[in-house]
């Protein structure tokens, strides 16, 4: 909001409007890195368990390849086999 205002005084010189945009297009870089971590690790770790390449996570950057992805995931044969419960003692 901060910034916006900036943009729309009528004194602001064209170094001020070229920082104010230079920084506000860091903000986002940081901001988008952020939010990509968030999302692309569980599915690195989802993959990897699975018995897939962990690489097909960068499916997700693509446009569509999260549903690609999921597809992938939820019909193809599992390499990794669940661990076996009736071994377990009953406590």
């Amino acid at each position: 909001m901060h910034l916006a205002l900036a943009l729309l005084q009528e004194n602001l010189s064209t170094g001020s409007a070229a920082s104010v945009v230079a920084a506000s297009f860091a903000i986002f870089a940081v901001v988008a890195v952020v939010v990509l971590a968030i999302y692309l690790i569980p599915f690195w770790f989802i993959c990897k368990r699975a018995g897939f390449s962990p690489w097909l996570t960068l499916l997700n950057i693509i446009p569509l390849g999260n549903l690609i992805l999921i597809y992938v995931l939820a019909f193809a044969e599992w390499r990794q086999q669940p661990a076996n419960t009736s071994q377990i003692a009953p406590q």
